[in-house]
Formats: C-alpha cells, sequence, structure tokens
C-alpha cells in the first residue's frame, strides 16, 4: 500500500516524499480513508506509530477545499495536553501543509500571550493548542469558533489523567455543535469512552496495536538496586555503555534536578525537563538532546509527553510508575519505525509491588540483571517474578494515581497565564492537581 492509494491529492504527497515516506503506518492506513469521509473517528494508537501523519494529512486535505480562516477564527482545532506536544504537531501540520495555502497556528501556555494574540488576528485553518491558554485567548476574544469544522483531541487519555475535563467540557460548549470529531488515545479506556459518549457521534474505531502490551523491538532489563544506589548505578551503565542518548524518567521534578545535577558532576552531558522550568529552557535541553549536546535527558512523565526523538536508543525507569500503563507509554519511545531499543528499570525494594502491576499488566516477566558492586540489601524484600508473568485479576486499572505525598509538591498547570510567567495550561480540582504534581 501507498499514501498515493489512500486518496491524498498531490500537494501532500509531494510533502509526505519530501519526508522519505512512501508507506503508510497500520495507523495511517486506517485512519486517513476513515477521516477523509467525514466520519467521526476514535483511534487507538501507542506512541511512534505515526498517529500524528494519520489525522493531519486527511485534515489538511479537507480543510484545502474549503473557504479560508477568517480574522480570529478557526476551522479545525486541535488540542493537546502539553506544549511539547502542541509544538510537535504544529511542525507536523507545517510539514505536510507547506505546499498547500493554509495558515495554521498554535498556542500554549508558558510564554507572553500578546504574540500569540497577533497570531490569531489573521485567523488559522489550523490552531493547535493546550486547553488552558485556548481558554484564555477565547476570554480575550481573540479566538472565535463560528468557522469551526473539525476538532481534535489528541492523547485522549493523558488530557482525563492531568485533569483537563473540566476545561475540554468548557470548550466543547464554545464550539459549533455541526462537527467532525476526532480521538486519538493511546487505549480504549472506560473513562475515554466516557468521555467519547457526549463528543464522538458514531464513530469508526481504528485499533493498530493490543491494549496494555510492548512492542517486541524492545529489549527490557530490571536492575534490582538499593535505592540510594541508583544515582551511581546509572553513572556505570551510561559511562560502560557509551550511551550518547538516552531519555531517563523520574517520578519528580525534583528528582529529575537532582539526577540531572549528579549525572553533570560525573562528566555526563545531562539536561533535566519538567514543569517547573520554562519553555525556553525545555525548548534548550530538548534541541541540545536532539543535536547529541546532551548526552542524557532527564525527564517527568508530563514533560516527555509528546516528545518525538527519532531512533532513540535507550529509555531507563529510574524511579518506576505509579501506574502500570505508564511504563508502557515511557519505554514505547524506543523502538520506533522498525529499529531496535533497550529499556532499562532500576527497582528498589519498595517498588517491588510496581514492579509487579507491570508485569502483570503487560503480562511478562521481566528478565533481572544484577551488576557486581551493586547487589541490593539481601535482608530487604526483592522482586518475585515467579508469578508476574500471568494475567491479571478481573479487577482492571483504574488509572488512579495514589495521593501518596502528592500535596507537598506544586501543582503544575498549563498555561493560565495573559503574561506568560505560568508554567502549565489548566486550573484543576485540587485531587487532580494532587495527582498530576506527584507524577510532575
Amino acid at each position: 500500500m501507498s499514501f498515493a492509494s489512500l486518496g491524498l491529492s498531490s500537494e501532500l504527497l509531494k510533502a509526505v516524499a519530501e519526508q522519505g515516506y512512501d508507506t503508510p503506518s497500520p495507523i495511517q492506513a486506517q485512519a486517513i480513508p476513515a477521516v477523509l469521509s467525514g466520519r467521526d473517528v476514535m483511534a487507538a494508537a501507542q506512541t511512534g506509530t505515526g498517529k500524528t501523519a494519520g489525522f493531519t494529512l486527511p485534515l489538511l486535505q479537507r480543510l484545502s477545499a474549503g473557504e479560508r480562516a477568517r480574522p480570529n477564527q478557526a476551522r479545525a482545532l486541535i488540542l493537546t495536553p502539553t506544549r511539547e506536544l502542541a509544538a510537535q504537531v504544529a511542525e507536523s501540520v507545517e510539514t505536510y501543509g507547506k505546499h498547500l495555502p493554509l495558515k495554521s497556528a498554535v498556542v500554549f501556555g508558558g510564554v507572553k500571550i500578546n504574540p500569540q494574540m497577533m497570531k490569531l488576528r489573521k485567523g488559522a485553518d489550523v490552531l493547535v493548542a493546550t486547553p488552558g491558554r485556548l481558554l484564555d485567548l477565547y476570554n480575550q476574544r481573540a479566538i472565535g469558533f463560528k468557522q469551526l469544522e473539525v476538532l481534535i483531541l489528541d492523547e485522549a487519555d493523558r488530557m482525563l489523567d492531568m485533569g483537563f475535563i473540566h476545561d475540554i467540557k468548557k470548550i466543547l460548549a464554545l464550539l459549533p455543535k455541526n462537527r467532525q470529531n476526532l480521538m486519538f488515545s493511546a487505549t480504549f479506556s472506560n473513562d475515554i469512552r466516557g468521555l467519547a459518549k457526549g463528543l464522538v457521534n458514531d464513530p469508526v474505531e481504528v485499533s493498530v496495536s493490543p491494549r496494555n502490551t510492548t512492542a517486541k523491538s524492545v529489549s527490557q532489563w530490571v536492575y534490582p538496586v538499593d535505592k540510594k544506589r541508583k544515582p551511581a548505578l546509572l553513572t556505570q551503565l551510561i559511562q560502560e555503555g557509551d550511551w550518547r542518548q538516552a531519555l531517563v524518567f523520574t517520578r519528580t521534578k525534583h528528582g529529575a534536578n537532582r539526577l540531572s545535577d549528579h549525572l553533570e558532576k560525573n562528566g555526563i552531558r545531562s539536561a533535566a525537563i519538567h514543569g517547573n522550568k520554562s519553555q525556553g529552557a525545555r525548548t534548550k535541553a530538548l534541541n541540545g538532546f536532539k543535536d547529541g549536546s546532551v548526552h542524557i535527558l532527564v525527564a517527568t512523565d508530563i514533560a516527555a509527553r509528546g516528545l518525538d526523538i527519532d531512533q532513540l536508543p535507550q529509555v531507563v525507569n529510574f524511579d518506576l510508575p505509579n501506574v502500570a500503563e505508564d511504563y508502557v507509554h515511557r519505554i514505547g519511545r524506543t523502538g520506533r519505525a522498525g529499529a531496535s531499543g533497550q529499556a532499562f528499570s532500576l527497582v528498589s525494594a519498595d517498588e517491588t509491588k510496581l514492579l509487579s502491576g507491570i508485569e502483570k499488566l503487560t503480562r511478562q516477566s521481566i528478565p533481572r540483571r544484577t551488576v557486581e558492586g551493586f547487589e541490593p540489601d539481601p535482608n530487604a524484600p526483592q522482586t518475585s517474578p515467579e508469578t508476574s508473568g500471568r494475567p491479571s485479576a478481573k479487577k482492571k486499572p483504574n488509572g488512579r494515581r495514589p495521593s501518596g505525598n502528592a500535596g507537598k509538591a506544586k501543582p503544575r498547570s498549563e498555561g493560565r497565564s495573559n503574561g506568560g510567567s505560568s508554567n502549565g495550561d489548566s486550573r484543576r480540582p485540587a485531587r487532580r492537581r494532587q495527582r498530576a504534581a506527584a507524577r510532575a
């Protein structure tokens, strides 16, 4: 199958060819015809499957045939949970739409709002936005939706996790009822289906990967180690393996900073990226990681959402995630597009239950490796993989995060700021803020 067989225009096919692509991925092969037909679509696809092009290409084709956006109006709205993902989607829109006479814009928090208002005066055929900043712009009459034809929720599961449900409902109330709706999510969880009931109408469902499975192209390893020895073990793995590019996940923002500082002191080029970092600092860190001047990028789940890094060889879980599904998302950032990858998890005794939950969810036992000199305390309870490969019980994970010490951390919001000083994008209910803070 080729992109030409999907019914795309010559302008779009030219842009795709310029990017070096000739064969659509499974999600693209299914989603593109469905979107072009005008039907509402619910698509489940993990990161790295090409889902962004799966909705960007048919969206651009549909918009190219209609009336251009008038001042302060948007014809298509793409909502994303984070600034990084918004920027990535906007880049795809520009890349694939370069030969079409369409205007696009991207708006998110953490930067000044006035330049975004100026941009919207010309109108936007495609507007990519985070929820909080979009509502700010609407309240200042910088954007309207009388011309809106298409709404896309990208990574809808993450938007629910981050507490954006109230902002999404506010936005939906502002939009014309007669529109096409596209929802892209890693999974069709019960929460996602609940949101879909009030959003999509008789949707085409597209799913290209089994729920909560890990890619066969990713080799996974668990390194049992005492918690206090984790930084030293990671340093040794990086140095002995001569890693030139690895994404390391920590559970908290402060943990990301401490680990990045530790690596720098040991001569390893590192940078941290999380919700407390300014947009400029986050962009600088990401660019350095992509151009090779930064070898190790230490990130929280929220900050890493939407990062698109080609041929990423290693992913490290310095801390295991509180929610097992996030493990699948994390390691899905390596082993993309047919390449192989490695996922390493440094697991201390207090994380054994989290590891057990991951193995039950993914229905596999992850091999253990012990590094000489970093053997864990034998008196501490260790992992027990004998039963971890068995299918989970009937009760399904509900996606809720344990509160733990979440209330001690400042919540990350994503863009409710008229002056651009905010590091986030929405005011959340207290419980949602606590959950997000624990992970950011």
